[in-house]
């Protein structure tokens, strides 16, 4: 991708209007636009950076057999009200309208009813079960606080798994595999040394089994007890009920970013989604509801690895591989040439930004900085001459030179100390 093709631009200063470090740094880079108070557009930088997390989180739901689909956004108030939770008193981040002929709807902060509701239609005997179904959908929460940037919107992009099991224990081997896949997923995205499974206020395989997928950040909202003897985390609420001494246990500031729960087969009975066992009897299904707030992902890995300088992306979420950043004065100089080839060479095997701008060489190595690829070339007249260029580890702000038939070969030398 060549810079003059993009129509954003960075800032000098960040937004007087965010509190958030996350927000403050993804305007100022051009990654996100803020529409208003807990709703951001994502720009091509910024939307790059989502569908390269999706991609992780796709990969993992298609190992434990999930299906993608996508539901709609607009919601029929008698599912809701089939659970008692279209009630502002049990629910009250709804967003709600009516259509012309004084239908009530409400828009999508969750999706466990309408897909199972949808269920009735394709699950009638144990013979269809098991089914793990997924999408990625925008999510719309009326939330009465928006400060925390993209980790806490009021509309955002959301991960979310169901599964239909026929019995507690296929559901608990699913359950159990799907802890698996998620810390799978947040190790991909660079934050699996800092994230925990928490027991939730649900407790352990109780009635309604929870847990939380917490990542130590300084920014989050949640705190943390860690229990290194026993091997075993609680969030705040949960040691609240346990008999557990806090106080001699490892306490943390912590960003939720994921959530898993056990619904046994309480809501499927109240909807009428039940199904005939082998001994033909009938049974409700066991449901499961398996949350990732993808771009509250994204906000956490910005407020744990972003510098005074800008973004730092893991190489794996990275919106771009490498860039090219070329310090040439004018167009058709010795730099602009070599600039030219290097990106024609690597273009077709990596995914490449090539800072193509005619511009003072101050801003572009600021913009480089800010933009946070793992991996710079920097090509200017002093390494040029010597028939070298810089390759810089935005990471770890390691610079090296190598010589211009070599630039393949540091570029791979250099990624392997990539997180």
């Amino acid at each position: 991708m060549r810079h003059t093709n993009i129509f954003t631009k960075t800032r000098k200063e960040s937004p007087k209007d965010e509190l958030a470090k996350n927000a403050q740094i993804l305007i100022k880079a051009g990654f996100v636009h803020k529409e208003m108070a807990g709703v951001y557009a994502y720009m091509p930088f910024g939307l790059k950076v989502l569908e390269n997390i999706k991609k992780i989180a796709r990969d993992e739901m298609s190992k434990v057999s999930g299906q993608e689909m996508i539901m709609a956004s607009l919601q029929k108030k008698e599912i809701w009200e089939s659970t008692d939770r279209w009630d502002d008193k049990n629910v009250d981040i709804w967003f709600k309208s009516q259509l012309k002929n004084g239908t009530d709807i409400g828009f999508a902060w969750s999706h466990e009813e309408p897909i199972t509701e949808m269920m009735k239609n394709f699950i009638v005997s144990y013979k269809d079960l098991p089914i793990y179904t997924y999408q990625f959908q925008t999510k719309m929460r009326n939330e009465l606080r928006a400060k925390s940037g993209i980790m806490r919107g009021r509309e955002f992009l959301m991960k979310d798994l169901y599964s239909y099991s026929s019995s507690d224990e296929e559901h608990e081997t699913f359950y159990h595999n799907m802890i698996t896949a998620y810390l799978s997923f947040y190790k991909r995205c660079g934050l699996g040394d800092d994230t925990y499974v928490t027991v939730a206020a649900g407790g352990v395989f109780t009635k309604n089994i929870s847990h939380e997928f917490q990542t130590i950040c300084d920014a989050g909202e949640d705190i943390i007890y860690i229990d290194r003897e026993n091997n075993i985390v609680y969030n705040e609420e949960a040691i609240d009920a346990s008999l557990v001494d806090k106080n001699k246990l490892e306490k943390h500031k912590t960003a939720e970013v994921g959530n898993i729960f056990s619904f046994g087969g309480e809501k499927c009975e109240r909807m009428g989604l039940l199904f005939m066992d082998k001994d033909g009897e009938k049974k409700p299904v066991i449901l499961g509801s398996y949350g990732i707030g993808i771009t509250r992902v994204m906000g956490v890995i910005v407020e744990k690895y972003a510098d005074e300088k800008g973004l730092v992306w893991p190489k794996n979420i990275s919106p771009f591989d490498i860039e090219i950043v070329s310090l040439f004065k004018e167009e058709g100089d010795n730099v602009h040439k070599e600039s030219e080839k290097i990106h024609n060479n690597l273009k077709d095997k990596y995914e490449v930004l090539y800072d193509d701008r005619l511009m003072p060489i101050v801003a572009k190595m600021q913009d480089a900085d800010l933009y946070g690829v793992p991996l710079q070339i920097i090509i200017g007249e002093k390494t040029l001459d010597k028939d070298m260029v810089q390759i810089k580890n935005r990471q770890n702000g390691e610079v090296v030179e190598v010589g211009l038939m070599d630039v393949e070969k540091g570029l791979e030398e250099m990624g392997r100390g990539l997180f």
